[in-house]
């Protein structure tokens, strides 16, 4: 199933599924949030919307946290010149930094000149869970969905820890929609790829990480509370601008294009200027 938030005429938040190259929202009054904890089915409307006419928001628009992953694929890692990490390396990124499918990634160039892409798989929590084994995390999971986990480099590495530089309003595009998680078997299984106004920059497979989904969730659930809509980002594989050479950032006016498999295509345009 594939599941979205949109904005619809009044600028809620309203849930819709995704069939066959339309959205039908559903008679649901509430966000993803309020649907997964309130343990609901809802039924599909009569009605259906054209997805070139959707006004999406993002998958998820008010998890509690949203928790990244850094060098988590062996790829990233080698291209970057960096030992493989011996436990998982957190890092979060903050609420505002969400930007959906369709909306532009902004930034202020006095701010930040070095604005990277990273694709990356987002895992969506579906329930609370604290010290959960790896053999229960599969049941913890609501779904998964497409994510780039935009970085402003020169704060990133200027500021010696990541925050700052990962949490720019905008820099968590999310989306465009969540794939449950009976819909995806196996998550380490799926080729993941980013393109900027149609070049190949980054092309992997989610097999190339070091820390599988169930190990992530299990681990992350040991150290705090995870909570409905939770967002976990699982890590990057190679081909970002950084270690590129010569290096290559974002510009105004670029399209970034996030595509993982059985999931779909997250696309953003680039905008700079004051937020």
């Amino acid at each position: 199933m594939r599941i979205a938030q949109f904005y619809d005429q009044e600028k809620y938040i309203r849930l819709g599924l995704v069939e066959n190259d339309v959205l039908r929202p559903l008679d649901f009054a509430g966000d993803l949030v309020d649907f997964i904890t309130s343990g609901q089915s809802a039924l599909v409307k009569d009605e259906v919307v054209d997805l070139e006419a959707v006004s999406w928001a993002p998958a998820v628009s008010r998890p509690s946290k949203i928790i990244a992953i850094g060098l988590n694929y062996r790829d990233h890692a080698e291209e970057g010149k960096a030992e493989l990490p011996k436990t998982p390396l957190v890092f979060a990124k903050f609420p505002n930094s969400l930007a959906a499918h369709q909306q532009a990634i902004r930034w202020d160039a006095e701010v930040t000149k070095k604005v990277d892409f990273e694709a990356e798989l987002a895992v969506i929590v579906g329930r609370r869970i604290s010290c959960c084994s790896e053999a229960e995390a599969a049941g913890a999971v609501f779904g998964y969905a497409c994510a780039n986990d935009v970085s402003a480099r020169d704060l990133q590495f200027g500021d010696g820890q990541w925050v700052r530089g990962k949490s720019l309003d905008t820099f968590c595009p999310l989306g465009p929609w969540i794939v449950t998680a009976d819909d995806i078997p196996d998550p380490q299984n799926l080729d993941i790829s980013c393109r900027v106004n149609g070049q190949l920059m980054q092309s992997s497979n989610t097999g190339q990480m070091i820390f599988p989904v169930a190990f992530l969730v299990s681990f992350l659930s040991r150290h705090f509370t995870l909570f409905p809509g939770d967002v976990i980002l699982t890590g990057t594989p190679s081909g970002v601008g950084v270690f590129r050479e010569p290096s290559v950032y974002l510009q105004d006016g670029d399209q970034v294009s996030v595509s993982i498999e059985n999931i779909g295509t997250l696309v953003n345009r680039c905008q700079t200027g004051k937020v």
